[in-house]
């Protein structure tokens, strides 16, 4: 089993035991209200040794930044404090890692979406042969793939209006190259 199932399967365990409480506070008053108890304090037990049992696992918790060794020759300062805002924490290697990025299964997650970010467009490995994501990054700005919708409600500065969006999106044409997007 793949750590990314595994973590779905404690999230999913977590959501089980709380919609549990949620049935048994809603009907507490039945005469099955002492073994139903019994029952949820046992699962929240479970729950929790669960939780704890997967901090042993060291997976996503590598939190060293590889050094930056070129960036791109940005267009503008602006395009690259809006990139830096929305993109460098996956697409960069000047990552930073939240508290929540210790804690697993988020830490699994976490490390997975920098991998893969990194592994698709890297800013700080400009020039290095194996970048060619740039001239996308205006399309995926404009069609809001990116930043991902997972990604804005825990990185509030990431969420940028839609003046600064297109402000980076023509940035990122300027910068990389690739077609005018007409509104």
């Amino acid at each position: 089993m793949s750590l990314t199932r595994l973590a779905l399967l404690g999230l999913f365990l977590v959501a089980v035991v709380v919609a549990v409480v949620v049935v048994v506070v809603w009907y507490r008053k039945g005469p099955w209200r002492g073994r139903v108890w019994s029952l949820i304090r046992s699962l929240l037990i479970a729950a929790g040794v669960f939780l704890l049992a997967l901090q042993l696992i060291p997976y996503g918790r590598d939190h060293t930044n590889p050094p930056v060794l070129a960036e791109p020759q940005w267009d503008s300062p602006q395009t690259r404090e809006l990139a830096v805002r929305a993109c460098f924490d996956c697409h960069s290697n000047e990552t930073v890692w939240p508290w929540y990025s210790n804690v697993a299964p988020l830490s699994w997650l976490i490390w997975r979406d920098v991998i893969r970010g990194r592994d698709k467009l890297n800013w700080s490995e400009w020039g290095s042969g194996e970048q060619e994501g740039g001239h996308e990054s205006a399309e995926t700005i404009n069609d809001g793939s990116m930043p991902p919708w997972f990604y804005t409600p825990l990185h509030p500065s990431a969420r940028l209006t839609q003046e600064e969006l297109d402000t980076l999106a023509a940035g990122m044409r300027a910068t990389f190259g690739g077609e005018e997007h007409d509104d």
